[in-house]
C-alpha cells in the first residue's frame, strides 16, 4: 500500500528516493508491504517537542514511532477488519539529531537512517526494549532485518539497540 515520506526540515539533506527504497525493502522483509506507513523527517526542535509531549523527555532523539494498532504482540502483523485499518502508523525521524550523531561517531548518515527506520518499524509491530527480555526480542528481529538488507545491498548495518543491556 502507500508509503508517504515527508521531509519537514531543512537542517540536513534527506535522499528521499534512497530512503523510500530502503523503507520498501524493510516492509517487504517484514511482510508488511500491504500496510500504509508514513515516515516524517523533522528537526531537533520538532522531535524534542514530540519527545517531551509523548515521553516526558525534553531532549531531541533519533526516532519516535506512533503505531496505528496498539498492543500488538512483537512481530505480529495487525489484523485489519477494513481497508482503513491497513495502516502501520507513523515514524518520525529526528534527522538533524541522527546527522549530528553520525558526525560524532563517524558513521554513514544514510546507513544509519536505514537502521533507524528498521528500529522504528519494529516498534510499530509491537517490539519494545524496556526490559532485557524485550530488548533481546527486538535486537534479534532488527538483526534479521538488517542481515537481509546487508545480503541484498552489500552493506554492513547493525541494530541501534546493539549495546543497550
Amino acid at each position: 500500500m502507500s508509503l508517504v515520506i515527508r521531509n519537514l526540515q531543512r537542517a540536513v539533506p534527506v535522499r528521499r528516493a534512497l530512503l523510500r527504497a530502503r523503507v520498501d525493502q524493510i516492509r517487504h522483509i517484514l511482510g508488511a508491504q500491504q500496510f500504509d506507513l508514513a515516515v516524517i523527517c523533522i528537526s531537533n526542535h520538532h522531535i524534542q517537542r514530540l519527545n517531551r509531549t509523548y515521553r516526558a523527555k525534553n531532549i531531541p532523539t533519533d526516532v519516535l514511532s506512533f503505531p496505528f494498532h496498539e498492543n500488538l504482540k512483537p512481530g505480529m502483523l495487525p489484523k485489519a477488519s477494513s481497508r482503513d485499518e491497513l495502516n502501520l502508523g507513523d515514524i518520525f525521524l529526528g534527522v538533524e539529531y541522527i546527522h549530528q550523531q553520525c558526525e560524532e561517531n563517524k558513521e554513514d548518515y544514510n546507513s544509519i537512517l536505514t537502521v533507524t527506520v528498521a528500529h522504528g518499524l519494529c516498534h510499530l509491530l509491537g517490539y519494545k526494549h524496556s526490559t532485557e527480555e524485550e530488548w533481546q526480542q527486538m535486537y534479534e528481529r532488527e538483526t534479521q532485518i538488517l542481515q537481509e538488507i546487508n545480503r541484498l545491498s552489500g552493506t554492513h548495518l547493525q541494530p541501534l539497540t546493539k549495546n543497550l543491556f
